[in-house]
């Protein structure tokens, strides 16, 4: 028998990096049981509830990250101590002195292990001078406990990204006064390591949810029907839409864009934005569900993202827990809709080096010098569009620097960028006329053919029909207000909706090609996967076969066109099948949830895809 239990223990207890605990796997739901008979036991009794859950929280993450549990320990230990060192200081300077160094502390841990790669290479492209990342963890690790880890590489803790800043945006709440300080370190650490959104979100601030902690588990029964929906809900998005498409389309379109045409690459280009959404927004509804059923509120973190009618308003959508924490701490201290701050135009500089350094030419350096030259006098000599000014360079080096945040490759960096650009046209773009409009993309489109047709460039071939379709409808609009003065709301907003969605898109593009990668090699296989896909979709166009292209990924895209519809279902009738699951009788809940559970995972395939965004 001990032959079998040991083993058997040793197995489940045990780190394994091949089988971490993901939301998609029965073991996960084993473990879950288990915890949560537990917690049945224990709710009442609030400080051994939320030790037990801490501590659970730390066994969930050593079962996803292994030994790096430790900086999680660290950052639970450093956050809670200096954070009631904030709170105690009597005076502003020392309270803005430990508020700045937890801050720095944080952020050391994060660039270290997120941006050792970025750093040493930008070093040598700028110097030429080479160095090599070096372990310390590892090597630490290495003589304490006699293991061999490398010492010459480093891996990215799972979901460091999420707790460090959750952390931070505690320690800096504290500091303006906001929250008090928690007295208990179990209490705090229960806060900071919550395993349910632990590895990707949503960041839970401290204001909202540390009050949680202290009061009596209570589930009403249609809140359990609420739980076990979003549980269903988050499943079927990550299972049936976000791996099908992964693994049987876009995944093969990115690794090898060469192989395919442009009609594939597109259609993968749009398959991966549907499938980025129902993997990270399926996690968030089985962190919310998880959390719920144990007692728990967690934040909205998406808001049907695809239904925005502007880049602004997307941003408002999708991941809202991070696109609220940019806002509060980092685009108002920039100076936010007010004014420009030093660090406005740091990151004004940052973007136009890295523009210069990508395009390796003198003739974009003198552009952007042009370029910066005519806004300054613009503003000098109309004061009143200084606060637009500034408020869309803020709003830009907010992106950059949230591009940034993804990843540490340039591709990142220029998908912030664009998503910033696209703000910042945006807004200037729906102040003009409508013939302005029109005129302006009829040019913009003749100007990319024409570069086109000469020099074979295939992203002006992408422009010119991108201004194309924009010329023809607003040249539409203008021609049909000529005989009429009715508008169509729907026509409005099915319009904008389809414009701000292929955008998105298109910047995804870049996301999508410095994802999964090692930090080594990301740079510059995300810029080679990014170039040829816009080689392909600028250029290998075979017109007489895109029917049978078309044929061949029928299903592909028919999974695409059926998750755009659901997602485009409007939010009252979500809300009314949603309520409708949770008031069933619950024998007929559990035979519901059975058969769905069963039809999900007639979708799952041998190996689980990992959800996307543990790699930030």
């Amino acid at each position: 028998m001990l032959d079998y239990i040991i083993p058997y223990l040793t197995r489940t207890f045990a780190f394994d990096p091949n089988s971490p605990l993901l939301f998609t796997q029965f073991y996960f739901w084993g473990f879950f049981a288990v915890v949560f008979a537990v917690f049945s036991l224990v709710h009442r009794r609030l400080l051994l509830r939320n030790a037990f859950l801490f501590a659970t929280s730390l066994f969930f993450y050593y079962k996803t990250s292994g030994s790096y549990v430790c900086i999680l320990a660290f950052c639970v230990v450093a956050n809670f101590f200096i954070g009631k060192w904030i709170e105690k200081a009597e005076v502003k300077w020392k309270k803005k002195f430990w508020m700045i160094l937890v801050v720095i502390i944080d952020l050391l841990v994060l660039c270290y292990y997120k941006y050792s790669y970025f750093f040493l290479d930008a070093l040598y492209d700028f110097t030429g001078i080479e160095l090599h990342v070096y372990n310390f963890f590892a090597a630490a690790s290495n003589k304490m406990f006699g293991t061999h880890s490398l010492v010459d590489q480093i891996i990215l803790p799972v979901g460091i990204s999420f707790f460090t800043f959750q952390a931070m945006s505690y320690c800096i709440d504290i500091y303006r006064g906001k929250i008090k300080a928690v007295k208990n370190i179990l209490d705090f650490g229960f806060y900071l390591s919550f395993f349910p959104q632990l590895v990707a979100g949503p960041i839970v601030r401290a204001d909202k949810f540390v009050p949680q902690l202290y009061k009596k588990y209570f589930l009403p029964r249609r809140a359990f029907g609420i739980a076990v929906f979003w549980i269903l809900n988050g499943l079927a998005k990550k299972i049936i839409l976000s791996d099908y498409l992964a693994t049987n389309f876009v995944d093969r379109v990115f690794d090898t864009p060469l192989l395919f045409t442009g009609l594939e690459n597109l259609i993968a280009l749009f398959a991966y934005s549907l499938q980025v959404y129902a993997d990270f927004s399926g996690y968030t509804d089985i962190a919310i569900g998880v959390a719920l059923l144990m007692g728990f509120r967690l934040p909205q973190n998406f808001n049907s993202p695809y239904k925005a009618l502007s880049p602004t308003e997307f941003w408002r959508r999708w991941h809202i827990s991070l696109s609220s924490w940019w806002r509060d701490y980092l685009y108002i201290p920039l100076g936010g809709n007010r004014n420009a701050s030093v660090g406005t135009y740091f990151w004004m500089g940052f973007l136009s080096l890295v523009a210069i350094l990508l395009s390796g030419s003198v003739w974009v350096g003198i552009a952007l010098g042009v370029f910066f030259l005519y806004i300054a006098i613009y503003a000098y000599f109309k004061p009143g569009s200084r606060k637009f000014i500034t408020t869309n360079m803020n709003a830009m080096a907010t992106q950059i620097v949230g591009g940034w945040w993804h990843g540490a490759s340039w591709n990142f960096i220029i998908w912030g960028g664009l998503n910033g650009f696209g703000q910042v046209f945006n807004k200037i773009w729906v102040k003009r006329s409508a013939t302005f409009r029109a005129s302006a993309a009829l040019i913009l489109s003749a100007v990319s053919a024409i570069i086109f047709k000469h020099y074979g460039t295939p992203i002006c071939a992408i422009t010119a029909v991108w201004f194309g379709v924009i010329f023809i409808g607003v040249w539409s609009v203008m021609i049909f207000r000529l005989f009429s003065q009715k508008t169509y709301k729907w026509l409005y907003t099915a319009w904008n909706v389809t414009l701000t969605f292929v955008f998105i898109t298109f910047t995804r593009l870049f996301f999508r090609a410095g994802s999964n990668l090692d930090p080594a090699e990301a740079n510059e296989v995300a810029w080679n996967t990014a170039k040829n896909m816009v080689n392909q979709m600028g250029t290998a166009w075979k017109w007489d076969t895109i029917l049978p292209i078309a044929w061949e990924h029928i299903n592909i895209i028919l999974v695409f066109i059926a998750g755009m519809l659901i997602h485009w279902i409007p939010k009252r009738v979500k809300s009314r099948y949603r309520i409708a699951f949770a008031s069933q009788p619950i024998p007929l809940m559990v035979l519901s949830t059975a058969f769905i559970i069963f039809v999900i995972y007639q979708f799952m395939s041998a190996d689980s895809c990992p959800f996307i965004y543990f790699q930030f």
